[in-house]
Formats: structure tokens, sequence, C-alpha cells
């Protein structure tokens, strides 16, 4: 039998998601990929408006919509109230869904009330258009409000950029996010594929440790950069892969743990990065 992509919970809601998801921002896999990810356990499929992947999100799930988590965005520059039940109703139909299970503000927009937006978002869960509510590239200040401003429903996910490479979320949200039961969603937490392949341009000792325990867990680089984000309460991660073969690699990130000596060796190679 296949290893299957454990899960964690999403936000306080007690549904539960795989920790390794699918991305298909500037995705040209075709449906196959995505078909093979959700088979291994990686049914949380993440796009948005603006990436004009959500049709072949749509014909990837087709027959199997029940067994998917669909996650999507409204862009930022779509946060007027009218406007986000207007691309709501785009994304159904691009996806050929009745429904979207987690819906997400893909970038904050101070021009636009964050009440007047959570209000539509609201006004969605309600029409039962969208099942959950999420924010992306929100700072916790901009997460704040944005809990503030919902009333009736939470905030289960705020998605971020999180890598071994980009550490900034540690200094403050990572841990408030933790605190209120915010699942991180980490995305590009591959760093490009700068940490999927060997490369002379990152910093040597950081590379040098991914490898060495890449060595010991019988790991590629990539499924010990993605393990260790999946280390942390609270995160998941979404890589984005154009290939079966990378998708079946990363999916096989999840189902093992780093040694918390593995993961500390980790921390203080990579202290060099944004959380320093």
């Amino acid at each position: 039998m296949e290893p299957t992509v454990q899960r964690k919970s999403l936000g306080d809601t007690g549904v539960l998601v795989p920790e390794i998801g699918l991305g298909v921002w500037k995705y040209r896999g075709g449906v196959e990929p995505l078909r093979r990810g959700i088979e291994l356990g990686a049914f949380l499929i993440d796009t948005a408006e603006m990436y004009r992947t959500e049709d072949v999100v749509g014909q990837a799930v087709k027959g199997i919509r029940d067994q998917v988590f669909i996650a999507t965005k409204v862009s930022g520059s779509h946060l007027r109230h009218d406007d986000v039940l207007r691309a709501a109703d785009a994304s159904l139909h691009e996806l050929e869904t009745d429904s979207i299970d987690l819906y997400q503000v893909h970038w904050p927009n101070s021009s636009v009330p964050i009440k007047e937006t959570m209000r539509a978002m609201a006004t969605l869960v309600d029409r039962k258009q969208v099942k959950y509510i999420g924010v992306s590239n929100f700072s916790t200040r901009e997460l704040r409000e944005a809990q503030a401003a919902l009333h009736n429903y939470p905030i289960v996910s705020n998605q971020v950029l999180y890598n071994l490479n980009d550490r900034e979320i540690e200094r403050e949200l990572l841990p408030y996010c933790q605190k209120h039961k915010v699942t991180i969603i980490a995305y590009t937490p591959l760093d490009d594929g700068r940490l999927a392949v060997k490369s002379r341009w990152r910093r040597r000792r950081g590379l040098n440790v991914l490898e060495e325990i890449a060595v010991q867990t019988h790991k590629t680089l990539a499924q010990v950069a993605l393990n260790w984000c999946l280390s942390r309460p609270n995160v998941i991660a979404i890589p984005k892969s154009d290939s079966v073969a990378r998708t079946e690699e990363n999916c096989r990130a999840s189902g093992w743990q780093l040694t918390q000596a593995q993961v500390t060796r980790l921390d203080d190679a990579f202290v060099g990065s944004s959380s320093s």
C-alpha cells in the first residue's frame, strides 16, 4: 500500500487537511500530476483567480470533487463588496463546482476597508458558496484587523512565504497564528527550487547540513526541506510541481519526521535567513 500524506487540523475547525498540498501558481503540468497527488493523499489544491489555473483544477477534480479540498483566492484588487461576490462566482464557474472549500483574500489592500471585504466573505459562507475563510500575505496586524471584522466565522488560515531561506514569519506572525489556531499555509516552501537541487549559489553551511541530513534520512533535499516546514505546529506546505515524479517526491516528504536534533541543526544552519 502506498504511503499517504498525513493530515493536520485546519485552524480550529476540526477539519483535517493534508500537510502537503498542491500549489498551482505558474503551473503547466496538466491534470496528471494533480490526480497523482490526490491519489497519494495531497488532496488540497491551492489556486487563485490571478493564477489562471482554476480551469485545470476543475478538470483534475472532475468525478472526484468530493475527495478534494479546493482553495482559491480573490485578487487584492477585487476587494470591494460586490467585486468579491463577482470574483467568487467567476472562480466557481472556472472550477466547475458549487462551492469553494477555502476562499482566501490574496493580499491586503489598504484602499478598501477590511470590514467591507469580510462582509462579502461572510455573505459567501451564508450562501454556502464558500465553506471557510482565509487570507494570504497578511501581517499580524492585518490578520488581527481581518479577524475583528468577522463576527460569525473564523479566519482559518494565512497563506504566506515560508521556507528554510525565508523565515521572516517566525518573528511574530507564526507564534501569533499558532496561539490563535490559524493554519499557516506555506507557499514557495522549496524557495523556487533552490532547496530541491544542489547549487553553488546557496549558503554553504545551510547546503552542507541539508545534504548531510538528506543522506542520514535517505530522503531527497526537497523532502528534508519540506519536512522541516511540517515540523512546525500549525504549518502545512503547498509545493508546486509540473511532473508526476516530482509530485510523488514532494508527497513523500510526509509520513515521517526529522528528529528534534536534525530540526535544530537546520534551524542553526539557516540562521542567516530572515528570522535572524
